[in-house]
């Protein structure tokens, strides 16, 4: 038995490895691959080392509070759009349907409510850490805490971050994946390191570039390669992809109410209230800046990720009745798309390599922000209020920062490789902390009442009922009550589809068609329905930030009337969203305040000044 079973997995190594024999970088891409890194060490240096800049903390955080609005927008879509998106999301829609594109869509509403909701108030009172409002709105206490959130999320996803591009690269070179994870993540910890906020956004241009180019000619090259548009809507239709769900149940893994809420909250915390994101919008001159780069941007997130979910329906039917996974030439649905591009485009000398460089684009994108933000809330968070602070000490400090999370990050990818879905598993960390970060921020904005005692209470309450309901749910997980299976496909037309690679390699083996098992008759919930009784640790995982921030605003309202506020308190009005501001009770004189413009300040313009400490109706907190 032993023996069958060796001799069995030995052949089936065998056909895939001849299988896969034409799905190898060829020179072209190798050069394509070197020249995207090249360009983004040879920025780094060139900020690093040559740039006429000050050597000030405001100049490597901020770059002078000088960006300019594009290249400020490129950057926000290309960190947004890490090597998980490129990687996972058309896996996404391979698997489970093309409901993702309702989470994309979501940032329709997004936008609004950044430009008009939350980036004015950052403007207003000139922060340049986001958590800085926290402390300005509720006291220290909160954005300790907030920030520590930060930190820790932070220091769960960058390992993730290059991994997946590291899983690509290793799918179509054959090399070994930890290696190549040590050699790009040194080349971005160099240019983060040297070139501060400059490198970062102007590689993000580079490698936005190279992610819309990319993007696009996959979705066009893999349409024309499966039959044209009206053949991947019918194949994807009949095998279910386009089967969407506008029910209620918030069990169901994703519909389209979970997946646009869902998105909404993960949107809004990622690019208003994180900052990684932050950093970069206050970095711009002026709120007019903020506001047209936030819709270029907004524009530019909701082309590429169209047709990065979409890519995802191409591919099924490209192997619709054929499937790679079930042949076992690709061993879990994150390694799909580098198979898919070196099938469709192989014969076309550099463009496996251009897509390699877009996965890779993406992923140093979003960690060499991390990195950059992370750098900056450390020291002057946990740092600065311990030493004696001077700008050339603060530069070194924050670039030591970025070298030591950098290697941090390279360790943690032999934690990520064990992963099954790692979108998932993402969206799952992240859930138990953002809606709480989200909706403390909104509180903030939205309910003058709340005082910092109640912010934190609900702030913890929040996180902890998340951990409780997480932590259920994926025991639930655990042992069979949820079972995600994703949705049938099949390997019996993979002759008459002329995939013959496939079908060459199912016939070297000894292959048994895997088919799905019949129910138990035990209750289970399923992506696509469920017949055990309602649980709260059931639900998908896509409704995991807005309960949070439902969570926060349910603790906090109600404790606002047993803990009030200081009725001696005045309320500053910019410390609040510009539409809440109307239902505030002030002072005639202070009325009258308001409504004079600034000396120095145009007529028109919003004042980009900090609040005059003799100005603030809260006392002053003293740093420790």
């Amino acid at each position: 038995m032993s023996t069958t079973t060796t001799t069995s997995t030995t052949t089936m190594a065998s056909a895939v490895s001849s299988a896969s024999q034409d799905l190898r970088f060829g020179l072209t891409d190798y050069f394509v691959f070197i020249i995207m890194l090249g360009a983004s060490a040879g920025i780094g240096v060139y900020f690093g080392f040559f740039s006429r800049s000050k050597n000030t903390t405001e100049e490597y955080l901020r770059g002078g509070k000088k960006m300019q609005t594009l290249p400020i927008a490129i950057s926000l879509v290309a960190s947004q759009l890490s090597g998980i998106a490129i990687m996972s999301i058309p896996a996404e829609s391979y698997t489970y349907g093309f409901n993702y594109i309702f989470v994309v869509l979501a940032m329709l509403v997004v936008i609004p409510i950044l430009i008009y909701v939350i980036v004015p108030v950052f403007y207003e009172n000139n922060v340049s850490n986001c958590y800085e409002y926290l402390e300005m709105r509720f006291n220290k206490r909160t954005r300790q805490l907030v920030t520590f959130f930060f930190v820790t999320n932070s220091f769960l996803m960058l390992p993730v971050y290059m991994f997946i591009p590291s899983l690509a690269f290793a799918q179509v070179t054959g090399m070994n994946i930890h290696l190549i994870n040590v050699m790009v993540s040194s080349i971005c910890i160099f240019y983060t390191m040297l070139g501060g906020i400059k490198a970062v956004v102007w590689t993000d241009v580079v490698q936005g570039g190279i992610m819309l180019l990319s993007v696009v000619a996959v979705g066009v090259l893999g349409t024309i390669r499966s039959g044209g548009i009206s053949t991947v809507m019918e194949r994807a239709s009949e095998g279910g992809r386009f089967n969407f769900d506008f029910g209620l149940d918030p069990r169901i893994r994703m519909t389209f109410w979970g997946a646009t809420m869902g998105g909404i909250f993960m949107w809004t915390g990622h690019i208003g209230l994180n900052q990684s994101c932050v950093q970069r919008i206050v970095s711009l001159p002026s709120y007019s800046h903020a506001k047209k780069s936030l819709i270029v941007s907004g524009l530019g997130f909701l082309i590429i990720s169209f047709f990065n979910t979409i890519s995802g329906i191409i591919m099924f039917a490209r192997y619709y009745g054929c499937d790679p996974m079930l042949a076992g030439l690709v061993s879990k649905p994150d390694k799909m798309m580098p198979f898919f591009v070196q099938d469709i485009m192989g014969h076309l000398a550099g463009m496996p390599g251009v897509f390699i460089s877009c996965v890779f684009s993406a992923a140093l994108s979003s960690l060499s922000a991390t990195l950059n933000s992370l750098a900056g809330v450390v020291y002057f968070d946990y740092i600065k209020p311990r030493i004696r602070h001077t700008e050339a000490r603060a530069n070194w400090t924050m670039k030591l920062i970025v070298v030591v999370m950098g290697g941090y990050c390279i360790l943690g990818g032999f934690m990520v490789q064990n992963f099954n879905s790692i979108l998932q598993t993402v969206v799952t960390i992240t859930g138990i902390n953002t809606g709480a970060v989200v909706g403390v921020f909104l509180l903030g904005m939205f309910v003058p009442r709340c005082n910092g005692k109640t912010a934190v209470t609900s702030i913890i309450v929040s996180v902890v009922a998340m951990v409780w309901i997480i932590a259920n749910g994926q025991m639930n997980l655990k042992s069979g009550l949820i079972k995600y299976e994703v949705l049938p496909n099949s390997l019996d037309q993979c002759e008459a589809r002329g995939l013959h690679m496939i079908a060459e390699a199912i016939n070297q083996t000894d292959f048994t068609p895997v088919t799905m098992k019949p129910p138990s008759g035990a209750p289970v919930t399923t992506a696509f329905h469920s017949d055990r009784d309602f649980s709260l640790y059931d639900i998908s995982f896509y409704w995991y930030k807005v309960l949070g921030t439902a969570l926060v605003f349910l603790c906090a309202i109600p404790l606002s009337y047993i803990w009030r506020p200081d009725e001696n308190e005045k309320q500053n009005p910019k410390l609040y969203s510009p539409f809440v501001r109307k239902f505030l009770s002030l002072p005639v004189k202070d009325q009258e305040l308001e409504e004079v413009p600034l000396r120095g300040s145009k007529v028109g313009e919003t004042p980009d000044l900090r609040i005059d400490p003799t100005e603030k109706e809260k006392p002053t907190v003293t740093e420790p």
